[in-house]
């Protein structure tokens, strides 16, 4: 026995022995791939941006009230010279994404603390993977229920009580853009509910509280930096969504704060600009370049913000 004992203590794991070396390059590899596909991505747009200044103004781009970038044939062609006033692209942007998050944020959590602390199981089973199936459906298919259903009985609503709403509006496709995001709110939001240590709840209602005043009071709180993590997630695919818009909001870029009439996107007009044979020394198709820039600078601003939250209320509660 004590030889068998020997025997063992001379062969102890290592994990830096060489089975273990190729994987670990090959893990630095893929990480290192990734990592320049990033940085590649980013010069790129700073690259063609640049280019893009060099034609137009830089506080035309920023500041500017129109966009209209079909640029003429001929230089004697009245708006030859072509508008990029980037400041109704993103107003609509942020319109219609406002609109998507305030219907998914309420379902969404709604939807979780239900599932997470009041569903049976036999509930849960049925009801959650019944609210992912929305998550698999195409967006085109979101947008073909928003522009056949949903802004008609938009359009017929505003006729009942005398308003007039265009038949592409912004609203229509913020809510069911908002419909599309419930599912990544309701998934994200129940496991970081679910998450919450079971402690901490006895702990409440072994003091005397129900469990709404749990939940409320312990439970939310505990999972916060979690569902605002999820809501910021969430707000970045409203952002980014393309097809949706271009069936139930349109391609006008007009500068309105009525989510009643046709309004646009950033990533919709990018995918206007691109569309089609075009020449990439031109301002028309440089300009796709410089809001996809800006798109990124606001993606990125949004998730320092997100993070910053996160992190004050994890020192808080966890």
């Amino acid at each position: 026995m004590a030889s068998s004992l020997r025997r063992v203590e001379k062969r102890p794991i290592s994990f830096t022995s060489l089975p273990d070396r190729p994987i670990r390059i090959f893990l630095i590899g893929c990480s290192t791939v990734a990592i320049l596909i990033t940085i590649g991505i980013i010069f790129s747009l700073i690259f063609e941006t640049a280019r893009f200044f060099a034609l137009v103004p830089i506080q035309d781009f920023l500041f500017g009230l129109t966009w209209s970038p079909q640029t003429a044939i001929r230089a004697d062609q009245v708006g030859s010279g072509g508008s990029f006033g980037a400041i109704p692209l993103f107003l609509g942007t942020f319109m219609i994404s406002a609109i998507a998050l305030s219907i998914a944020a309420p379902m969404g959590v709604f939807s979780a603390i239900y599932l997470s602390e009041y569903a049976k199981p036999a509930h849960r089973a049925v009801i959650k993977p019944l609210l992912e199936i929305l998550a698999g459906i195409p967006t085109v298919v979101y947008g073909f229920f928003a522009a056949i259903v949903i802004a008609p009985a938009i359009r017929g609503w505003g006729e009942g009580v005398g308003l007039s709403i265009a038949s592409e509006s912004g609203l229509a496709a913020g809510l069911v853009m908002g419909i599309m995001i419930i599912p990544l709110v309701s998934s994200l939001s129940d496991d970081v509910i679910r998450a919450v240590p079971t402690s901490l709840r006895e702990g409440s209602l072994g003091l005397g509280a129900t469990r709404s005043e749990t939940i409320k009071k312990v439970v939310l709180p505990a999972a916060l930096p979690g569902i605002a993590g999820g809501l910021l997630l969430a707000l970045s695919r409203a952002i980014g969504e393309t097809m949706i818009v271009v069936m139930a909001a349109g391609l006008s870029a007009n500068l309105t704060f009525n989510p009643l009439e046709a309004v646009t996107t950033v990533t919709v007009q990018i995918v206007v600009l691109l569309t089609g044979d075009q020449e990439f020394d031109s301002a028309k198709t440089l300009a796709a370049f410089a809001l996809g820039l800006m798109l990124f600078i606001i993606t990125l601003l949004l998730n320092i913000v997100g993070n910053w939250v996160v992190n004050r209320y994890r020192e808080r509660y966890v």
